[in-house]
Order: structure tokens, then C-alpha cells, then sequence
């Protein structure tokens, strides 16, 4: 389970500082919440962990409580039996990856010597790729870089973080 949550937790990390090109979200591109999401979220809650509740209702851990984040590892354990079944992988498409490959080797050369390259056959991140520290400085400190390297080679992309 903590390799789940951990790969959506670098993918939401590093996904803040994409150029979708698509706006923001909405609360009818997410599915409700499940039974099984709500069993395990109750169970993350009775075990010390801070929750809080999305614009469409789908509970998830509450980030900002130093606490909840203190927390998580052992309450993740514990409520591992309630886990919802990880989805599966579509397949990578080619392009994509081979952008995301480019990506990553243009983000090392230009200085983020810890930027991860993505699983050839899922397309994601290793587990413990990136800490939150370096998720955070990608956004904060690596701000150029990430535009120089991400600038016309995302789809709908114009280089801009976040938008």
C-alpha cells in the first residue's frame, strides 16, 4: 500500500507543475467515492490521521496537518486489509514516455541531478523517487529549468507551471 500511495503522491506532486493546458479540474472528472475508499479512509481517520473531504466528496489525507503526515506510515499498516484494489496500468503510450525520458534528461542537465526517469512499462515513478523536500524545490527553486524542458513538449504545453 505504501508504494501506492507513494507513486500518487509523486505523481500529484509532479503533476502540480505540468501544463495541462486543460484548466483546472472538475468535480464530475473524478468517480464518487467507493465503499471500500470510504472504509479505508474511516480507517486512516481512526488511527490518527487528519481527513478531509473534496469538493465531490471523496475523502483523502489531510496534507497541510503535520500531524496526519506523522501519522500516515503506521495508519497505512494498519488499514492495509481496507486498502482499495490498486488500479491497473493502461498501456504507456510510446510518445509520452519518450517525452517524459526527455524531460528527465533535460532536468538533470540542467542541474536536478536527482530527477528520476519514468518506469518503462508503467510510465510512473519509483517508489521514493522523489521526497517531498525535492517536490517542493522542483517548484520552488527549479522553476526555470522546469520551464526550459517542459517548453512545446507536452501536449497543449507552453512551458508555463501550472497552467
Amino acid at each position: 500500500m505504501r508504494k501506492y500511495a507513494t507513486a500518487l503522491f509523486l505523481a500529484a506532486s509532479l503533476a502540480l507543475t505540468a501544463c495541462s493546458g486543460e484548466g483546472e479540474p472538475k468535480a464530475g472528472d473524478s468517480p464518487p467515492p467507493t465503499k471500500e475508499d470510504i472504509a479505508y479512509y474511516d480507517c486512516l481517520k481512526a488511527n490518527g490521521v487528519k481527513i478531509k473531504h473534496t469538493d465531490y466528496g471523496a475523502p483523502r489525507v489531510d496534507k497541510d496537518d503535520p500531524t496526519a503526515l506523522k501519522n500516515l506510515p503506521a495508519a497505512q499498516e494498519a488499514c492495509a486489509d481496507k486498502a482499495p484494489p490498486m488500479p491497473s496500468h493502461p498501456p504507456v503510450d510510446p510518445k509520452m514516455l519518450a517525452i517524459a525520458r526527455e524531460e528527465a534528461k533535460c532536468l538533470r542537465a540542467e542541474g536536478v541531478t536527482w530527477y528520476p526517469d519514468p518506469d518503462p512499462k508503467t510510465g510512473t515513478y519509483p517508489e521514493g523517487a522523489v521526497t517531498t523536500e525535492q517536490s517542493s524545490e522542483l517548484r520552488t527553486k527549479h522553476v526555470e529549468a522546469v520551464r526550459k524542458c517542459r517548453q512545446e513538449k507536452r501536449p497543449g504545453g507552453d512551458g508555463a507551471l501550472g497552467g
